[in-house]
């Protein structure tokens, strides 16, 4: 039962992005990837590659795993950016 709690818990960490996601574009009114969708997709993927590596199902493993990667990548840039951005000033 453990394991279904945490599965379950990465796939609304998971899915919450996407409502994030769309609230910040209604807001702007164009569509926007603020920084917190990131966050919360790092979150929710290694959440779920825990889960799915109890599970010891490779074809999730390799998804969350390949997923993790994109997500903590694009932190990284998002990251370098706000740093040369800050220099400017």
């Amino acid at each position: 039962m453990l394991w279904i709690v945490i599965g379950l818990i990465g796939q609304v960490i998971f899915s919450l992005r996407f409502i994030i996601q769309w609230l910040a574009s209604e807001k702007a009114k164009k569509s926007i990837v603020p920084d917190v969708f990131w966050y919360l997709s790092i979150a929710g993927s290694l959440t779920l590659l825990t889960y799915a590596i109890h599970q010891k199902d490779p074809v999730f493993i390799l998804g969350q795993a390949a997923g993790s990667f994109i997500y903590l990548r694009n932190l990284v840039l998002i990251k370098k950016n706000n740093e040369r951005e800050g220099a400017k000033y």
